[in-house]
């Protein structure tokens, strides 16, 4: 074999190496944003009309959740905040839209406390769908009722079925106490 032959098969060869370690870096980069934002990476998939749009999308709320200050919160904190559940809930039998209300009001003051941004509902669901992407479809559920519910256009089965989604988001803020 000569050595034009010889350099030849191994240049292929290291590109043919090169090119499946760039694919398995791909898939698993791939891997890690379905892990980590579960059924939102799907959503986003179809929001931006492809994987590669979409994993772009979800790297950037990555890098933006990197830079927020996500604290705990303190025991007695946590404790006032399940006590002011309990309030909203037991408002719910008078005026159920109300309840509503304060329950998406008190989502946000947690969220706040918790070092989320709230400045708007799209960048709170952006914010949170890096650590709570698997709870982000009930806290989405609650915000179309409690949206209606202001026009009166939400039954009290669905604005019932709202605080069940507020209490599932609620719940996972407030029991999620890693450090980051």
């Amino acid at each position: 074999m000569s050595t034009s032959t010889l350099i030849a098969v191994i240049a292929a060869g290291v590109v043919v190496v090169i090119a499946l370690a760039a694919i398995m870096w791909l898939l698993a980069r791939r891997r890690h944003l379905r892990d980590r934002f579960g059924p939102e990476y799907e959503r986003a998939v179809e929001e931006k009309g492809g994987a590669l749009a979409a994993e772009r999308e979800l790297r950037a709320r990555e890098a933006r959740h990197d830079r927020l200050d996500i604290k705990e919160l303190p025991a007695d904190r946590r404790r006032q905040y399940t006590e002011q559940w309990t309030g909203v809930q037991e408002h719910f039998v008078d005026r159920p839209a109300g309840a509503v209300g304060e329950a998406d009001d008190l989502v946000s003051r947690l969220m706040r406390e918790r070092g989320y941004p709230t400045e708007g509902y799209q960048g709170a669901v952006r914010d949170l769908s890096v650590e709570h992407g698997r709870t982000l479809e009930h806290y989405r559920a609650a915000h179309e009722v409690k949206t209606r519910s202001v026009d009166g256009r939400a039954t009290t089965e669905e604005l019932r079925g709202a605080m069940v989604h507020y209490r599932a988001l609620f719940d996972e803020l407030l029991t999620d106490q890693r450090s980051r």
